[in-house]
């Protein structure tokens, strides 16, 4: 694990806090958050990768159902 030091606006930092802990979390918990978001996590893309190959091979269930813009749009 790397430390890493910013230099933020005391303001900031005191709304980032009351926000944070509205979250339940103190600013550390949601700046770590944000850089897993940021950087990509790992267990996501394979989540996402197992989506995607379960979508190109599962072949389809429409059971001959095609999409109709006049039935989607009917109220």
């Amino acid at each position: 694990m790397v430390n890493i030091t910013f230099k933020v606006d005391d303001q900031v930092t005191q709304r980032a806090q009351a926000a944070a802990q509205k979250m339940g979390k103190n600013l550390n918990q949601v700046v770590l958050d944000y850089l897993e978001q940021l950087g990509g996590s790992t267990q996501r893309d394979q989540e996402w990768n197992r989506f995607e190959q379960s979508c190109l091979t599962s072949g389809g269930r429409l059971n001959g159902w095609k999409f109709n813009r006049d039935e989607a749009n009917q109220r």
